[in-house]
C-alpha cells in the first residue's frame, strides 16, 4: 500500500517537523479534552512503530507515549506542565513508601470513618455527574462498583446500573441486580456477543482519538454503545481506587514474579503440540520471557520474539526500554505491594484509556468518582493502615465495611469478577475478517498474516486467542489511519 503521508516512527527521531501535542489524561483532572487531536483524523500524523510493539507486548502504549509519534499524554505521575517530548520525569506521589504515618488503628472509630468515606464518595459522584442527565453505572458486582452503587443511589438516583456477562467463568448479574434493586436503582444486563462487540468497535474506530488494546476494551465499547442506544448520556466508572487503597500481593503474584526472567525463547516453542494445547504451559513459558515488573500487567501477550516477527524488525527491545522512566519509582517500592501500586498507576494508560477513547468516540460524558482528589487524599492520609489492607492481604477493608452496612454475603465482594470478554469466541468468529485486515496492513505489521495462519487451529486456547484479540484491536485502527492518509493524498493530487 502506497501511503507516503503516513510517517512511521522507529524511535525518537526521523519525522518532519510538526506541532507537538501533549494532553493531560489523568482521571484525577476531570473529563479529557481531545480536541487537539481533531486534525489527526486526517491520517498525516506519524505512527510510532515502538508504540505498536507496546500494544502487542503489554496491551497498552507506555506513557507518556501514544500511538502517534508527535502526541504525548500525562497520566498520574507526570506533571502536565513539563515537556513530555523531552526527558519526561515520572513520580507517583501516592507511593506507599512516601506516605506520612497514618492514624493508629485505635485512634479513630469505624463509624466515623465510614460516615466520612460515604460523604466524600457521594460528593464525588455528585460533582463528576453534574453534566449528566441520564448516567449509567458500570456495575461489575465487585467491591468497588457495589460501594459506588450505594453512593450513586443517594447522590444520583436517576442512574441506571448495567452488568456485563462476558463468559462462563463467572456470573455477577444476579448479585449486581440484587444490589441495584435493594438500592432502588434500575438495572440492565448485557450478554457478551463477540461478533456484535467487534462490529461496534469497528463502527467507532474512526472517531477514537488514540489506540489501546486493553482486554476489557471490547466489553467497554459494547456497553457504551448499548448505553447510547438506550438514551444514556454518561458513564459512571468505578475504577481508580487501587493506587491509594493499595494492591495486596498474593502468592500467585509472587510465583509469577519469580518465574518472569526475561529469557528469550524461539517462538516455535509455543507451537509444540504438547505446549500449544495447554493454556497453563503457554502462560508459564510466556511469563518466563517477560520482565518481572511487566508480568504485573494483565493478560497473555506476544513475546518479544513474536513482536519482532510481526513487525519485521527488532523493535521489542525498544518497547521494553520504555519501562526505564519508571525505574526510580519501582526501586523505591520496598515491597511487592508497593510495586503493584506503581504498576496500577502505569496501567492508567490502559484501564482508563479504553473509557476515555470510547466516550470521545460516542460523545458520552465520563465520570471516575474514585479519582476525586478530596476522596483520594483523605483515604491516603487519614485512614489507618488496617482499614486499607487487613490481615492475610484482605484488600479495601473500609470498602468492605461500607458495603456490609447495607448488604451481607455478596459473592462477588468476596471474589470479584470483571468485565470479561470471550476472546476465544472472537477469534473463532472473526478470523477471516482480522486476517483480511492483516493482509491490508502489511506495511506496518508484515508478519501478522503468517502468525494468524500458523495459529488458526489454536483459538480454543485462551493464550493464543488473547493474542488474536490484540491484533483484532490494533489492525483496524491502524488501517483507518492508513486509509485516511491515502484518501487525503488522492484529494491533494
Amino acid at each position: 500500500m502506497n501511503t507516503p503521508d503516513v510517517q512511521i516512527r522507529q524511535g525518537g527521531s526521523g519525522t518532519r517537523a510538526r506541532p507537538r501535542i501533549q494532553i493531560n489524561v489523568s482521571p484525577h483532572a476531570g473529563e479529557v479534552d481531545f480536541s487537539a487531536l481533531d486534525g489527526h483524523a486526517g491520517g498525516r500524523a506519524p505512527i510510532d512503530r515502538v508504540s505498536i510493539a507496546d500494544l502487542l507486548r503489554n496491551g497498552f502504549v507506555y506513557p507518556p507515549h501514544t500511538i502517534f509519534g508527535d502526541v504525548k499524554v500525562a497520566i498520574t505521575g507526570f506533571d502536565p506542565a513539563q515537556d513530555l517530548h523531552q526527558d519526561p520525569v515520572f513520580h507517583f506521589a501516592r507511593q506507599s513508601a512516601a506516605a506520612q504515618p497514618r492514624p493508629a488503628a485505635d485512634s479513630v472509630e469505624d463509624a466515623q470513618l465510614l460516615k466520612t468515606y460515604h460523604r466524600l464518595l457521594c460528593e464525588a459522584v455528585a460533582r463528576s455527574t453534574a453534566t449528566m442527565q441520564s448516567p449509567w453505572l458500570l456495575q461489575s458486582g465487585g467491591k468497588d462498583s457495589t460501594s459506588m452503587a450505594i453512593a450513586v443511589a443517594e447522590a444520583a438516583p436517576q442512574t441506571t446500573c448495567i452488568t456485563y456477562l462476558g463468559g462462563s467463568e463467572e456470573n455477577e448479574v444476579e448479585s449486581a441486580r440484587c444490589v441495584a434493586r435493594k438500592l432502588g436503582l434500575r438495572h440492565e444486563s448485557l450478554v457478551c456477543d463477540p461478533g456484535r462487540s467487534y462490529d461496534r468497535y469497528l463502527a467507532s474506530v474512526p472517531r477514537m482519538p488514540l489506540l489501546t488494546a486493553d482486554f476489557a476494551a471490547l466489553s467497554y465499547i459494547d456497553l457504551a454503545t448499548e448505553i447510547v442506544a438506550n438514551g444514556g448520556d454518561g458513564i459512571i466508572d468505578a475504577l481508580g481506587s487501587d493506587p491509594y487503597f493499595g494492591v495486596p500481593a498474593h502468592w500467585q503474584n509472587r510465583a509469577l514474579a519469580m518465574l518472569a526472567r526475561g529469557v528469550r525463547l524461539p517462538s516455535s516453542v509455543l507451537e509444540w503440540r504438547l505446549v500449544g494445547n495447554s493454556f497453563g504451559l503457554c502462560y508459564a513459558l510466556g511469563t518466563l520471557q517477560m520482565d518481572d515488573f511487566e508480568r504485573f500487567f494483565p493478560g497473555s501477550r506476544f513475546t518479544d520474539a513474536e513482536v519482532d516477527g510481526l513487525l519485521g524488525c527488532e523493535t521489542a527491545a525498544l518497547s521494553r526500554r520504555r519501562l526505564e522512566i519508571f525505574r526510580a519509582d519501582i526501586a523505591q517500592a520496598s515491597s511487592m505491594e508497593a510495586r503493584r501500586r506503581v504498576s496500577a498507576t502505569i496501567l492508567e494508560s490502559a484501564i482508563f484509556a479504553k473509557g476515555m477513547y470510547t466516550a470521545k468516540a460516542l460523545a458520552l460524558h465520563l465520570a471516575y468518582p474514585y479519582c476525586d482528589t478530596r476522596l483520594c487524599d483523605w483515604v491516603f492520609h487519614e485512614v489507618p493502615d488496617d482499614r486499607l489492607i487487613g490481615p492475610g492481604g484482605v484488600n479495601k477493608v473500609l470498602v468492605r465495611r461500607h458495603i456490609a452496612q447495607h448488604f451481607q454475603n455478596l459473592p462477588y465482594v468476596a471474589a470479584k469478577g470483571s468485565f470479561r470478554f470471550d476472546v476465544c469466541g472472537l477469534a473463532q468468529q472473526r478470523f477471516d475478517q482480522v486476517h483480511a485486515f492483516a493482509a491490508q496492513a502489511q506495511e506496518l505489521l508484515p508478519g501478522a498474516p503468517d502468525w494468524l495462519e500458523r495459529h488458526r487451529s489454536r483459538w480454543h486456547n485462551k493464550y493464543f486467542a488473547s493474542k488474536f484479540y490484540l491484533l483484532a484491536m490494533t489492525l483496524p485502527w491502524l488501517l483507518s489511519r492508513l486509509k485516511a492518509a491515502s484518501d487525503q493524498t488522492r484529494v491533494a493530487h
